[in-house]
């Protein structure tokens, strides 16, 4: 069976990153508050204009559940809803979580959590070829903030760098602990800041986005995806 080229589109909050499998070429555009979907998708193809792929997977900062964004990101524009990419595109579509599409490139077997530290926290988990998004930065945390109010950017420059790590280590390992999680990765674009990392804990790289969006269109033999995403 011939194996799809695939346009990996990972939405986050500053940045659209773009790169087809089996190509290794990336593109990027700027995103931020003001970027609602059809300006993604004309940014887009403008972008990628001389590149050839047969699907497209897209990592967007949101709940998405069995393809569905459920809400407006908090850190992009409005209207993503109920808009239909595959019409937009021309090309067969796919959504996930943008973590969770970064932990499907990082997983290497057993139970994985994946956390990625950015503009805010993206979470997931994952076994047996199944990847579980979470939203555990949504969950309460110290002085009546959310986790993502401390890990994220926003924490991290409001508390200063040395504990803002102390305030990471100590929920990864906490996290790990509740989860019974073999191992955690890191990702996003602060995890480098990340000093002394914990046992279990080992830091992954966005690229693995790109490997988890071409992971997110591979098939079995008779069609259907071989990774279940919940």
């Amino acid at each position: 069976m011939k194996k799809k080229k695939v346009l990996v589109i990972d939405v986050g909050g500053s940045h659209v990153k773009l790169m087809v499998s089996r190509n290794g070429k990336r593109r990027k555009f700027e995103s931020g508050k003001t970027l609602k979907p059809r300006q993604l998708v004309a940014e887009t193809k403008k972008m990628v204009g001389d590149w050839k792929f047969d699907a497209i997977a897209i990592g967007f900062p949101a709940p998405v559940h069995k393809g569905r964004i459920l809400h407006d990101p908090k850190h992009l524009g409005k209207g993503w809803l109920r808009f239909d990419f595959r019409k937009a595109f021309g090309k067969p579509v796919r959504i996930i979580n943008d973590a969770a599409m970064q932990a499907l490139g990082s997983y290497r077997g057993g139970r994985m959590l994946f956390l990625g530290l950015g503009t805010g926290l993206g979470s997931a988990l994952l076994w047996d070829r199944t990847v579980l998004s979470l939203e555990l930065g949504d969950l309460p945390y110290l002085e009546d903030f959310s986790v993502e109010d401390w890990l994220g950017d926003a924490g991290l420059e409001a508390i200063g760098q040395k504990r803002w790590q102390a305030e990471v280590r100590r929920v990864v390992a906490e996290f790990k602990k509740a989860l019974i999680a073999d191992y955690v990765v890191l990702g996003g674009g602060n995890a480098k800041l990340i000093q002394n990392l914990p046992a279990g804990v080992t830091l992954g790289h966005n690229r693995n986005a790109f490997t988890g969006g071409a992971r997110l269109w591979q098939n079995s033999a008779d069609g259907k995806p071989t990774w279940t995403i919940i």
